[in-house]
């Protein structure tokens, strides 16, 4: 039934929502949970009868809420269809930082399937909408707040709502999240986010980084490694040097919480290689490929040396790390992050051999 309630301008104080806003955006809970509390907030501006935040995954067509409440199941799964980006498109919310109501659209809206199929039938009479953008102007998802009252929500409401969404989109943003945990990584200088569809994300508060280009074999390390389940991962990639001295640098790989995985799969960072107990450039791919349980004629094929010479690397690069046998000086490397993957190292093209999965000590 619709709501009597007064929904005129609001008698707020903003800058206190402002505050509990901030307040919302800095606590430590998942997506969902501060959603929902930025609802709360939300009623303090209009009190609305049903309420919809929602996010638009990375290359994706529909949006994914993160708080509804109050609408029925039938317009609930319209919501969650391809069709209502066409209309966020259509009418602008995915540019415009502005938030419009029905009476401030070009388009009628009755002339919008949504409005006119969905929230009409449902006892709808009025709202008002307003797109979420990163701190960079990318559209990030929207926000839409209804009303059973025929009441056009207050040019205040509607301005205050403007500015609120800009502290929303803060802090609902899954990136914003997972940057927090380039935080554990100490000395990271740069890091990518790995969309689940395998696309390349910057990571807000640092730069790219060539070795994280779209398509590298540091990213086919890190999705290999993803692969296997594991929270975290750690390995290292050859670096190009002006005086032809191999140098390394240490990736890590740190899967994204379990609140944002529909936005981000995991972070990867680069950061200073660290002690590499003496190991050469050889030895440690001569590691990475002894960990797909490669035997050392396999290695010996990769790396297109002998067998003989392979049988050295191993003894080497086992007694650098303290192993008292081949499979303990695997099982090291993985531990302490020192090999080089072998996707790094076979040419294109070229199978590896006794394909285990990568970075798991062979039997």
């Amino acid at each position: 039934m619709p709501s009597d309630r007064y929904r005129g301008d609001p008698l707020v104080d903003t800058a206190e929502i402002l505050g509990q806003v901030a307040v919302i955006a800095a606590a430590p809970a998942s997506l969902p949970e501060r959603a929902e509390a930025l609802m709360a907030q939300l009623r303090r501006v209009v009190r609305f009868d049903a309420g919809w935040i929602a996010l638009l995954p990375p290359q994706d067509k529909s949006h994914v809420a993160l708080a509804r409440s109050g609408y029925d199941e039938r317009v609930s799964d319209h919501l969650a269809g391809a069709s209502v980006l066409e209309e966020v498109e259509l009418v602008g919310l995915n540019r415009s930082r502005r938030p419009i109501r029905g009476c401030d659209m070009s388009i009628p809206p009755s002339e919008l399937p949504t409005w006119a199929e969905y929230m009409e039938p449902a006892g709808f009479r009025d709202g008002v909408s307003a797109g979420l953008f990163t701190a960079e102007g990318h559209y990030l998802g929207v926000l839409a707040l209804h009303t059973y009252d025929a009441d056009r929500v207050s040019d205040s409401a509607r301005d205050l709502l403007g500015l609120l969404a800009t502290w929303i989109a803060s802090a609902v943003d899954p990136l914003r999240s997972v940057s927090t945990v380039a935080g554990l990584v100490q000395g990271a200088a740069a890091g990518i986010v790995l969309a689940p569809s395998g696309a390349v994300l910057p990571l807000p508060g640092l730069p790219d980084h060539p070795l994280l280009a779209a398509g590298s074999g540091v990213l086919a390390a890190a999705a290999a490694q993803l692969a296997e389940g594991n929270p975290h991962g750690s390995f290292l990639a050859p670096l190009p040097h002006p005086t032809g001295a191999q140098t390394h640098a240490r990736i890590t790989v740190l899967i994204a919480p379990s609140d944002v995985r529909l936005f981000a799969a995991a972070v990867v960072l680069v950061s200073p290689a660290g002690d590499l107990h003496g190991l050469t450039h050889r030895e440690l791919q001569v590691l990475g490929l002894l960990l797909t349980g490669a035997s050392n004629r396999g290695i010996a094929a990769a790396l297109h040396i002998a067998p003989r010479t392979v049988a050295v690397h191993v003894e080497h690069a086992r007694a650098k790390l303290a192993a008292p046998s081949r499979t303990s000086a695997a099982a090291r490397a993985v531990r302490l992050g020192l090999f080089v993957p072998s996707v790094m190292t076979l040419l294109p093209g070229a199978p590896p051999s006794h394909a285990a999965p990568q970075g798991r000590p062979p039997p």
